[in-house]
């Protein structure tokens, strides 16, 4: 090649060697700076696309770790409450005990009974208000399908599932009282929710304000109304009225609570109603219980205000039928929205023979809340073995983004220092090379 000045080559060669050092110096500063090797898709397509799934993996694992734990959490809310029903439970079989002997009066066993009923109710109590975000586990029985269990991702397709448990009186079979008699709506006449609309009643004439009541009488042998008093329950009534089934429930426990005490001072105020799930149908229907186990059917009515030429019809609930201007007049509730009855079997220990029948269905109630109790301890330490495995998994991978990702600092510095010294020799070359057409003006002078 000679002597030009048009074109310089070796500039040009040199220029372009010095671009690459430079980039090259570049991206090593960038890895080193960064501490990945990776920093882009054109530093290893493959080698990105592995590394971004299992950052997917390992963010998904350790969120499946923190889901195990909160579980455990869960759990121990539940397993600390049932604690303290255990407590009430062996309180009770105590007392039971001690009325079982012959050796108390009618009085103390009343006192005794008591502090029994108390103690269930205590139980009831924390099993319907123990939650954990809002979610309550003692006061649900399982699904047979499963369906209302909780499911616990663990970072995997699979779940842990939790079965929901009944710690209620009904759970337990510890309903107390002197053995009552009741009665459920039909499930075809439940509702999803008891804020649900459950009674409808329409007055003919909108104009006014009259009333409805609603009465339940207890009656004996099927025909005699007995010592219980009537519960009637006044229901306003502006036009077409709805009632959810809470509100139905409500207002019967009002009307129920305010019955009072009798000539001999007995306290006859008790709730009568409940809104009650039934598991199969999953729907919410209305129970209402007797106060004394005397009682085996019912009479249920309702009637209308005094207001003249006022017709009142009710749907939903109940069937019955148009009801018009007087209290006299009764619309009955029809069978057909209502289940049979049962014989309540209420846990008192008010006589040696009922002690006696409560220390068994105590016993038997300490043996279902240990079985649930221990089934919560095998989900807490299943879920303590699940976070285990879980963080075990994610150190793993951990190690392997790392293996892809992270650059090897001493690699690295290595090649830095040598891009450092081609750079610095690049421009070097690229001023001498500059500096050769200067050699061509001594030529035409």
């Amino acid at each position: 090649m000679g002597l030009a000045i048009k074109n310089n080559i070796m500039a040009s060669n040199a220029a372009r060697h010095l671009s690459k050092s430079f980039a090259a110096l570049a991206t090593s500063v960038e890895r080193l700076s960064s501490g990945l090797r990776i920093n882009s898709a054109k530093d290893d397509a493959a080698g990105l696309a592995v590394r971004e799934l299992i950052r997917a993996d390992v963010a998904v694992i350790k969120q499946g770790s923190r889901n195990a734990s909160d579980g455990i959490s869960m759990i121990q809310t539940m397993e600390g409450a049932m604690a303290v029903m255990d407590e009430n439970l062996i309180r009770m079989k105590e007392l039971a005990e001690q009325a079982a002997t012959g050796s108390y009066s009618t009085a103390q066993r009343v006192i005794m009974d008591s502090e029994f009923s108390e103690m269930a109710s205590e139980i009831e109590r924390i099993a319907s208000n123990t939650k954990f975000n809002d979610i309550a586990m003692l006061s649900e029985a399982a699904a047979a399908d499963n369906s209302n269990d909780l499911k616990i991702h663990v970072g995997t397709t699979t779940t842990i599932d939790v079965e929901k448990v009944d710690m209620t009186k009904s759970g337990l079979d510890i309903e107390t009282g002197d053995g009552g008699w009741d009665v459920q709506s039909l499930t075809t006449r439940g509702v999803n929710s008891d804020s649900d609309t459950w009674l409808t009643i329409t007055a003919s004439d909108t104009a006014t304000t009259a009333g409805a009541e609603l009465t339940i009488d207890w009656l004996d042998a099927g025909t005699a109304a007995n010592d219980e008093k009537q519960i009637a329950v006044a229901l306003a009534v502006t036009g077409v009225d709805t009632y959810s089934l809470a509100s139905i429930v409500s207002q019967i426990n009002v009307a129920s609570q305010a019955l009072g005490w009798d000539a001999d001072g007995n306290d006859l105020r008790y709730d009568a109603a409940e809104a009650v799930l039934d598991t199969a149908s999953s729907k919410y229907v209305l129970k209402i219980s007797s106060r004394e186990s005397t009682s085996d059917s019912y009479k249920i009515n309702l009637h209308t205000s005094a207001t003249a030429n006022e017709t009142f019809t009710a749907s939903g609930a109940f069937t019955v039928a148009a009801l018009t201007n007087a209290l006299t007049t009764d619309g009955n509730v029809s069978a057909t929205g209502m289940a049979a009855g049962t014989t309540g079997a209420g846990l008192n220990i008010l006589t040696v023979t009922a002690a006696e029948a409560a220390l068994l269905r105590i016993g038997t109630a300490i043996n279902t809340k240990d079985t649930a109790r221990a089934k919560f301890g095998y989900k807490m330490n299943r879920l303590e073995s699940t976070i285990s495995i879980l963080d075990i998994q994610a150190e793993n991978l951990m190690s392997a983004e790392s293996r892809i990702s992270d650059v090897d600092v001493a690699t690295e510095m290595a090649t830095l220092t040598r891009n450092q010294v081609l750079t610095q020799a690049g421009i070097s070359m690229l001023a001498q090379a500059n500096s050769m057409p200067q050699m061509a003006l001594t030529l035409l002078r």
